[in-house]
């Protein structure tokens, strides 16, 4: 089968072809992939610059989604012929204090999916049957895809936030992570400030619905929003540590701040603001089976939707790249396997 397969951190990967992966466990799922968004952790992985890199060489991908082909013996929740996704959490032990509280995310003993374990960048992969998200019907694979990780994540953070029509929420970055952020912000009722440095992403902010939009290449985002009442709320999805402090900046008193992204440098946390405004700053990583069912039914009902452009496997380093220099507007999905492509050229046809 076809995968892109990182050989070496830093050198760019390449499709290859490579021995198609065999149901192991007895909760293995087989998965024929259609389609898989491309993360910003899709490219550290490959760049091996996280503390933990993974053991090469492997296969990338959090977001893939496809159909069910062969199951282990003891899977009940999916057979052959269902539509799943395999999110970044391929597995956890179900046994500590964290699985045992709803804090799945926080295992320490957790497989990742296209980190630790092989994922979605490729023709087949294989996933943990218990923790595969089953896809709504009505949802198309390319517009699930990011849902997996961008969604999920994203919702997770603003659940955890206290979010809700009596807050003010500022979107930190209009990224991929941003500006699917926004939208659940604005379920909950809130009212919605977008932050970002270029004015395309703004617009796109705008057509999301945002209430308010800050081009922090223009002006000082904190004095911006404090003049637009301060955010109660800060969804921090911007890399950089400059935006970190003018996020920091905009919030009232008593206000919290869920940082999202993982920026390069540490980050300067104003302690004695911190103490003295009650401001309480705390992270935020992906979300747990049940956030995933929460995320795939807002999705279902269209009131989440993700901004994505399609491209080749072949294309990643160009995605790669595209992705180092800031130009993704929303998120990419590449196309896996030449049956998705051909129904992928049908419909752009038809358009």
């Amino acid at each position: 089968m076809k995968a892109i397969l990182v050989e070496e951190f830093k050198k760019r990967p390449e499709v290859k072809e490579v021995a198609e992966p065999k149901i192991r466990g007895p909760f293995d799922a087989l998965v024929r992939i259609h389609a898989s968004g491309v993360c910003h952790t899709d490219l550290h992985a490959a760049d091996g610059d996280w503390p933990v890199g993974p053991t090469l060489p492997f296969i990338p991908g959090h977001e893939g989604v496809g159909i069910v082909e062969e199951v282990g013996e003891l899977v009940t929740n999916i057979r052959p012929g269902d539509r799943v996704g395999i999110p970044w959490l391929y597995s956890a032990c179900g046994e500590c204090g964290y699985c045992l509280t709803g804090w799945e995310t926080l295992c320490e003993s957790q497989q990742n999916t296209g980190y630790s374990i092989n994922g979605g960048f490729a023709e087949r992969a294989l996933a943990d049957a218990r923790y595969v998200g089953k896809i709504p019907e009505g949802l198309e694979f390319a517009d699930v895809a990011p849902h997996f990780c961008a969604g999920v994540t994203t919702y997770k953070a603003v659940k955890v936030s206290g979010a809700g029509p009596d807050k003010t929420v500022l979107i930190s970055g209009v990224g991929g992570l941003g500006h699917m952020a926004l939208q659940y912000a604005r379920v909950t009722g809130a009212r919605t400030i977008a932050v970002d440095v270029t004015e395309e992403k703004l617009e796109l902010a705008k057509k999301l619905g945002a209430d308010e939009v800050i081009n922090a290449r223009a002006v000082d985002v904190a004095q911006a929003a404090q003049k637009l009442g301060g955010a109660d709320i800060i969804i921090g999805t911007a890399v950089s540590a400059r935006a970190f402090a003018g996020a920091f900046g905009a919030l009232r008193r008593g206000g919290k701040m869920v940082i999202v992204g993982l920026p390069p440098e540490a980050l300067p946390v104003p302690i004695f603001d911190l103490v003295l405004k009650g401001i309480s700053v705390t992270g935020s990583i992906v979300g747990t089976r049940k956030d995933l069912q929460e995320t795939l039914a807002l999705a279902a009902r269209g009131l989440v939707k993700c901004n994505y452009t399609r491209a080749r496997m072949e294309d990643i380093n160009d995605v790669f790249d595209e992705m180092r220099a800031g130009k993704i507007d929303g998120r990419i999905v590449l196309e896996i396997g030449e049956q998705t492509r051909a129904s992928y050229c049908q419909l752009d046809k038809a358009a």
